[in-house]
């Protein structure tokens, strides 16, 4: 996937060959925020574009804006995996949060 990031905010980006434009849409939010050009530096500028405006938007009713992420993060999972991530959390001397933080670290950064 590729991304593109701009004051904490992250789109996804792809090539549209039909259009032959590059399109993107702000992830992690509930909106719907896309934006298009047809250079790289279009896309860009039109991304920031984006957020800019979204903020102002924000800012002009007097909400405010989402955050991609609160860092909470509530899961459901199976008691026995529960269970055993609760195991190997402490077996590794860790909160569980910890233990997972880690891991969850781990599987999001690039190149891994």
């Amino acid at each position: 996937m590729n991304t593109m990031s701009f004051k904490g905010y992250t789109a996804r980006v792809e090539y549209d060959e039909r259009d032959n434009i590059f399109v993107g849409r702000i992830l992690g939010i509930r909106g719907i925020i896309s934006f298009h050009g047809e250079t790289v530096r279009e896309l860009r500028s039109a991304f920031e574009r984006a957020v800019k405006e979204y903020l102002a938007d924000c800012r002009n009713e007097g909400v405010a804006p989402e955050k991609p992420a609160s860092g909470k993060l509530l899961l459901r999972v199976p008691p026995e995996v529960h269970g055993r991530a609760l195991v190997a959390a402490q077996a590794a001397g860790k909160s569980l949060n910890q233990w997972a933080t880690e891991l969850l670290q781990h599987a999001v950064e690039p190149g891994d």
